[in-house]
């Protein structure tokens, strides 16, 4: 997951309520039931030692989705009265509704919930052009598209000599159109810098395009079985986007297991256990995150100051280094700072294997 919209997180000193509201239920009552689920957040959250004015924005921006259909749950950050950021999640929280004070957000739930969400540009083709329709987990918008020639299009049926150049006509007509849409679908892809390509037609017009885009876009592209009108479309567009999601884990964990051995120098390229990713952090080495959010060095304690790469196993390291104001944290609010900092993404891992205690880097080097 790409963390920059983040940012606004570590913009400011805590202490943070970080909140997760499941809004998969949708029912005549729901508008009383999010009324009685923000006053229940408030409360917990004063509970813990939250000021007042950010009990109460937390509890006036869950009032507010009382009407609203989101299928899956939103997640609020708040601090000083204000909330700053209420990502919407691509899934509903299992936890339920809960809340939190600390002195960082509570994120990585977000790596789980909120989840890699790759964008798709799904490009609905026939023999005259396409429309492409870029699609996320919770939107869909038009991304324009591209008119070919409209005319011939059609085959006949007769085998005499003029005919037979009207069906030569016709061919020249689809694959200059086929060529046509391949390039404004690369286009569009640059454009949109989607992470996928779905292609949705009959078969032969699916495959002209397929053959006709360039060879960097190769791998990107998906070809739908079930065409416009199908009721299996969504389905066929879920699926290419979640296998996706999994290729692209399962690439990034096959590079940790291998950055582990040491190279030629005695190097390694990835590390894991706290000591050695509060070093890494503190060294700003961190290229990307994983967590298994239920591992056990995910909620070990850790002290950080006010700079994200003031972070250490104890808080004497902290003093040593120079930073007078401490404050306790969990290893992974701390670690997910850190890599905001340096624009390092994170992953969510569900092997419990790997890494062994549940935080893991894959370092740069300096």
């Amino acid at each position: 997951m790409d963390l920059a919209f983040l940012h606004p997180l570590y913009e400011h000193s805590g202490p943070w309520a970080s909140v997760y509201v499941d809004t998969s239920r949708h029912t005549e009552d729901t508008p009383h039931e999010r009324q009685l689920t923000a006053q229940a957040m408030a409360r917990q959250l004063a509970a813990q030692g939250a000021d007042e004015a950010t009990c109460r924005a937390v509890q006036n921006a869950i009032e507010d989705l009382r009407h609203s259909s989101e299928p899956h749950g939103r997640a609020l950050f708040a601090r000083e009265g204000e909330v700053v950021l209420d990502p919407p999640l691509a899934r509903a929280p299992q936890a339920g509704d809960w809340a939190e004070w600390a002195p960082l957000p509570r994120v990585t739930p977000l790596l789980e919930l909120a989840g890699e969400d790759p964008v798709c540009v799904v490009a609905y083709v026939d023999r005259k052009g396409a429309d492409f329709e870029l699609r996320s987990a919770l939107s869909r918008e038009d991304a324009g598209g591209v008119t070919g020639r409209q005319w011939p299009v059609h085959r006949t049926g007769s085998a005499d000599w003029s005919e037979r150049h009207f069906q030569l006509r016709v061919e020249n007509t689809w694959e200059h159109n086929a060529a046509e849409i391949a390039d404004a679908l690369a286009v569009c892809q640059e454009e949109t810098q989607a992470d996928l390509l779905i292609l949705v037609g009959d078969d032969r017009e699916r495959r002209s395009v397929h053959d006709r885009l360039p060879k960097r876009l190769l791998d990107l592209v998906v070809e739908a079985p079930h065409g416009a009108g199908s009721r299996l479309l969504d389905e066929d567009v879920e699926r290419a986007r979640a296998e996706h999601v999994a290729r692209q884990a399962e690439a990034e964990l096959e590079r940790f297991r291998a950055g582990r051995n040491p190279d030629d120098e005695g190097r390694a390229r990835a590390v894991e256990g706290v000591p050695a990713l509060i070093e890494a952090a503190r060294e700003h080495r961190i290229d990307e995150l994983l967590i298994r959010p239920n591992g056990p060095d995910a909620h070990r304690e850790v002290w950080i100051g006010e700079d994200p790469d003031q972070v250490a196993v104890r808080r004497t390291d902290l003093k040593i280094l120079g930073e007078q104001h401490s404050w306790p944290a969990r290893a992974d609010d701390a670690l997910i700072r850190s890599a905001v900092a340096t624009d390092a993404p994170a992953l969510a891992v569900a092997e419990e294997e790997v890494p062994v205690g549940g935080l893991g880097a894959l370092l740069r080097w300096k």
